[in-house]
């Protein structure tokens, strides 16, 4: 969805905003990130769609809240963002 950068002590630390699709782990959530690409030879835009595995210390996340996360240092083989915080709470 949206892609910033945050500089602390001049390091860059991308920040990304994405929908939680899965929480059925332990500690980790599976966040779904939205892109539109313009196709090469068409013109029209494209979604395209990846999912990023986030560490959640207090697994306080649901399936489909809106979430910000920031990239980390390899947390496991697939984990290697962290999440900052929930901007919109999915109600059920």
């Amino acid at each position: 969805m949206t892609e910033q950068k945050d500089t602390e002590q001049g390091k860059s630390q991308r920040t990304i905003i994405g929908k939680v699709i899965s929480d059925k782990m332990s500690k980790t959530i599976v966040v779904q990130i939205e892109r539109k690409v313009k196709h090469p030879l068409y013109g029209k835009f494209v979604r395209r769609f990846s999912k990023m595995y986030a560490h959640d210390e207090d697994n306080t996340c649901r399936i489909g809240d809106l979430v910000m996360i920031k990239q980390s240092s390899p947390l496991s083989k697939t984990k290697r963002w962290m999440l900052v915080e929930i901007l919109k709470r999915e109600e059920q």
